[in-house]
């Protein structure tokens, strides 16, 4: 038994409908099938051609009635009587085969271009990460530098509150000199300001001044 399958639609090309019709043929053992892509009235076609028995030629059929790749948008599916010939059903899994390979090649070499890409990327990231482990290594100096530069201030800090105890000492004890000086100056002092007023008011009895 022959038969003619007619799908059309809006979009039944490029989305996978003669690998699904092949897929499907072969699971049912269709020994004869043959699909191309047709364009009638601006409307997209794809045509299979069919040949088994009539039991298998039914199952497709109903198959196909049922069922369609995800990304098809079908609006007429037609069945008619063939007596033309019909192909092999593994002429048209090697057809598929090569139509799949040849739309696999530009993606192989963007994919090999791509990464090809990263390589270079990788490398220059390799060139960033070493130029970056410099930089670690010589801020890792300048924090060694800075701590002991921080070390030798503690040092003169340090040194620098002796000597300011020193100083807080001799001051203390110039203090207390000077308070000892004041002490043994002050009664002498009082005595000679007695002295001298004592000695002025002499003078002024002398001279008649009272």
């Amino acid at each position: 038994m022959k038969q003619k399958i007619k799908i059309s639609g809006p979009q039944v090309h490029d989305v996978g409908y003669r690998v699904f019709l092949l897929k499907h043929a072969m699971n049912l053992a269709i020994p004869g099938l043959s699909t191309y892509n047709w364009e009638e009235n601006c409307q997209q076609e794809v045509i299979a051609l069919v040949e088994g028995d009539e039991a298998r030629i039914a199952a497709f059929q109903q198959t196909v009635e049922g069922k369609k790749p995800e990304m098809a948008d079908v609006s007429r599916i037609t069945f008619e009587e063939y007596d033309g010939d019909v192909g092999r059903t593994s002429e048209v899994a090697m057809l598929c085969s090569f139509v799949q390979l040849d739309k696999a090649i530009p993606l192989l070499l963007d994919i090999r271009d791509d990464m090809k890409e990263m390589k270079g990327d990788m490398k220059e990231m390799k060139g960033d990460i070493k130029e970056m482990k410099g930089d670690i290594k010589e801020m890792k100096g300048d924090i060694k530098e800075m701590k002991g530069d921080i070390k030798e201030m503690k040092g003169d800090i340090k040194e620098m509150k002796c000597d300011i105890k020193a100083v807080r000492k001799t001051t203390d004890s110039t203090l207390e000199e000077i308070t000892g000086l004041r002490e043994d100056i002050q009664p002498g002092y009082a005595m000679t300001v007695r002295k001298m007023q004592s000695d002025i008011i002499a003078i002024k009895d002398q001279i008649g001044m009272h």
